[in-house]
Parts: structure tokens; C-alpha cells; sequence
């Protein structure tokens, strides 16, 4: 066979995952596959494909006839409106999206490259946690990825959707990602299964009560966003990327409008009723005032007594914080305080898109860029050293006497040894 041949043969058997049959089972459950997700994601004929070779490590536990090409994960990059994004789709057709060596080399690259470029970051979770065949290397790739997860935080947006089940290991990187979308009913984020919380604990519960969309979107506030299936969920996807910035650097997008910016609205005048006790809907008044009344509302079965969303003026995106009188009077509960200032941080400028940046954010070439500086939004300023002749005396002699008392006890001796004086004196900068 030549060269050519068996290039074309690898891509074929690459882009049928795990077969067939398991392709068809996973449309029979209203799931669609790893590459059918990121052809309704990108724009249409975007999508570049990295590592579509990469194998499973021979083990004893693993058939070769098992092994296919992917390694169960699909990654590239691609276009969203025009603009670059770096995803990776786990296939849960091939071991059922377990992650191991290959798998997790291939997330890690990607998300390195997403840094590198200063472009988002999508994961398309559908996985059953480690591949328990390759051992303890499963794990140990679980630990790249939420260290990637830590250090691109503040430097690149990272978005996550959980389109199936999102168990063990798998769950705590979508978790500490910026945002998460569920689908209902084929979604699932928990750390252990109903099975053995029923072994622990003797409580029979399902998998939507321990984790489905429903109760992270409007309990536990782990899911941002909420959909009935997955087109609507990476139609979203593609939507809220259309808010954010590339990165840490760059500006978010400005998208005209026909919307005049001094317009006027005579509604406004009598939304809010006289009487205070009254209730009224915010996200109406919002929706007056932003551009096309268009809007992206962040946890919105979550904290109800507070509206944080996205929307834009004059074209340029914004961040919206505002108190619900239709929940609660307005009442501001704990729950909407983290809602709150999880927005304001997400909302900021590009050059402040959060407050830790660990690593120098992309083409960033200017100084203090060490492992532990911080955003220039959050970075305590230094007092001012003092700049009166008298000042700095004083300043010097309190070092003087402080760092002589700190090293007196160096000057005493030891049997056998010579003397030896360690004061000195530290000079002011």
C-alpha cells in the first residue's frame, strides 16, 4: 500500500471512533459523536485536527484489535465567528471517553497551544473517568490537565460542556473552568456513581438527583448554563465566546449595531412602580436599555435574587450585576454574593479578565511576569519610600539597629573555632 493509501485508510478508521455500532448507540441515547459536536461548534470548514494517530499504550489488559486511532479524544483548532479557539471532544465510543496517557497528552497539547496563541479554550466533556487498564499514568494525566486548568486561569477563557456522563477524575477540570453548560437529561457531573454512594451511604438516588443539570444549574451553582439538548448547547457555546475577549491582552470583540446610542425609551418611565413593596422584573428594564434587548444571562436558576449577564452597549461587551426584586424583595443571600463577584471578575477589561495570572499571559514581553506575580488589577501598591533627608535617616538607623540586634548571635564563639564577626548593615534602597 502506498504512503498516500495508508494515510487515507488511517483518517477513515480515525473518523469512525469506535466503530459503527457504538456510533449508533450513541445517537439511540440523543447524543451525537466527538466530531459531530465540533462541526456544529466551529464555523464550517475550520476545524484543523491534531494527533488523529495517537494510540493507547500497549498493555496486557488492552487488545491491540482495542486500540484504535484518537486514543478516544478528538482535538484541534478551529473558527468561531472568525475568531481562533483550541477544542478538544472526548469520544465516548472508544473505552467510553476514559482518559489515559495518550488521551491526556492530547488535551495537555492542545491546551498548551491555546495558551501559547492567546486564544479560548473549549473541553466537550463526555467521559467515565480513568481508563483503569493503563493504571496509575491515567491518573497522573488527570494531574496535567488541572495543572494547565490553574495555570491558563486569567489568561485565556476556558469553557466547558458536559454532554454525557462527567465522572471520577473527569469531573474536577470542567468544574474549576470559567464556565460549564449542562444538557438536560444526557448530562451527569458527579465524583463517585449512585452505586456506591448507595454502598456508603444506604440512600437510593438517580443520576439526575446526584448530578444532573437540573441541580447543579439551580442548586449547587456548578453549571453556568443550561440546555435541552446539545445543538442548543454549542449554539450557546458560540454565543458566549462572541462576549469574551481572546485572552488576557486583547480587547473583547465589538460587534455593530443599528441600535442608536441615545436612544430613548419611554417605557423606562413606568417600569418600576411607585409603591417600593411592589414587585418588577429587572431583566426587562436590561433588556430596555442594551443593545437589540439582547442579553446572556449567567446562572440564571441560580441565586435568583440577583441577574448577572452579559450584554452590550454601542457594541462593546459588558458585564450586568443587578438585584432581582421579583425574588426575595432583592434580598442579596450568600449564593448571589458569590454570583456577584464571580461576574464582576469575568466582566472586567481584557487586560484585568481575572485576578491571579500565575504564568506571563500571551506575548506578554514586559517585566514581572514570575511564577507568583499577580494581575495588575489586584497587585497591592508599595508605600512610597520616604523622601525627606530626615526620613530616610531615621528609616536607616531603625534597619541599622534591627538587623545588628537580629545577627548579635552570630558573633559568639564555639570551642575550637575562631571568631568570627557576622554584623553588618543593610542600606536602604
Amino acid at each position: 500500500m502506498k504512503p498516500r493509501e495508508r494515510l487515507a485508510a488511517l483518517r477513515a478508521q480515525s473518523a469512525l471512533g469506535g466503530g459503527a455500532e457504538r456510533i449508533q448507540q450513541q445517537h439511540a441515547k440523543g447524543k451525537l459523536t466527538a466530531r459531530e459536536r465540533i462541526e456544529l461548534l466551529l464555523d464550517e470548514g475550520s476545524f484543523t485536527e491534531l494527533d488523529a494517530f495517537v494510540m493507547a499504550r500497549p498493555t496486557e489488559l488492552i487488545a491491540d484489535e482495542d486500540r484504535v486511532t484518537g486514543d478516544g479524544v478528538v482535538t484541534g483548532f478551529g473558527r468561531i465567528d472568525g475568531r481562533n479557539v483550541y477544542v478538544f471532544s472526548q469520544d465516548f465510543t472508544v473505552f467510553g471517553g476514559s482518559l489515559a496517557e495518550g488521551h491526556a497528552a492530547k488535551i495537555c497539547k492542545v491546551m498548551d497551544l491555546a495558551v501559547r496563541n492567546g486564544a479560548p479554550i473549549i473541553g466537550l466533556n463526555d467521559s467515565g473517568g480513568a481508563r483503569i487498564q493503563e493504571g496509575v499514568v491515567s491518573l497522573g494525566g488527570y494531574a496535567d490537565i488541572f495543572l494547565r486548568n490553574v495555570l491558563a486561569s486569567g489568561v485565556v477563557p476556558q469553557l466547558s460542556a458536559i454532554l454525557g456522563p462527567c465522572a471520577g477524575g473527569a469531573v474536577y477540570s470542567p468544574a474549576i473552568t470559567d464556565f460549564v453548560a449542562m444538557v438536560r437529561d444526557t448530562s451527569y457531573m458527579f465524583v463517585t456513581g449512585p452505586n456506591v454512594v448507595k454502598t456508603v451511604t444506604h440512600e437510593d438516588v438517580t443520576q439526575d438527583e446526584l448530578g444532573g443539570a437540573d441541580v447543579h444549574a439551580e442548586r449547587s451553582g456548578v453549571a453556568h448554563f443550561e440546555a435541552d439538548d446539545e445543538r442548543s448547547c454549542l449554539a450557546l457555546l458560540r454565543r458566549l465566546v462572541g462576549y469574551l475577549p481572546a485572552n488576557n491582552l486583547d480587547p473583547a470583540p465589538i460587534v455593530p449595531t443599528e441600535d442608536p446610542w441615545d436612544r430613548e425609551d419611554r417605557a423606562l418611565d413606568d417600569i418600576v412602580p411607585e409603591q417600593a413593596a411592589k414587585a418588577y422584573d429587572m431583566t426587562d428594564v436590561i433588556r430596555r436599555i442594551v443593545d437589540e434587548g439582547d442579553m446572556l444571562e449567567v446562572h440564571e436558576r441560580w441565586a435568583r435574587n440577583i441577574v448577572c449577564a452579559f450584554a452590550r452597549l454601542d457594541g462593546r461587551t459588558v458585564g450586568v450585576v443587578a438585584q432581582q426584586p421579583m425574588v426575595l424583595a432583592g434580598v442579596l443571600d450568600i449564593d448571589a454574593s458569590i454570583k456577584a463577584a464571580a461576574m464582576r471578575s469575568t466582566s472586567r477589561s481584557s487586560r484585568s479578565w481575572t485576578c491571579p495570572a500565575s504564568f506571563r499571559g500571551p506575548r506578554r514581553s514586559t517585566a514581572g511576569s514570575s511564577a507568583t506575580a499577580r494581575s495588575s488589577s489586584t497587585r497591592t501598591p508599595r508605600p512610597p519610600f520616604p523622601s525627606s533627608p530626615s526620613s530616610r535617616a531615621r528609616l536607616t538607623a531603625a534597619r541599622t539597629t534591627s538587623c545588628r540586634a537580629s545577627t548579635s548571635a552570630a558573633t559568639t564563639t564555639s570551642p575550637g573555632r575562631p571568631r568570627r564577626s557576622r554584623s553588618w548593615v543593610r542600606r536602604a534602597p
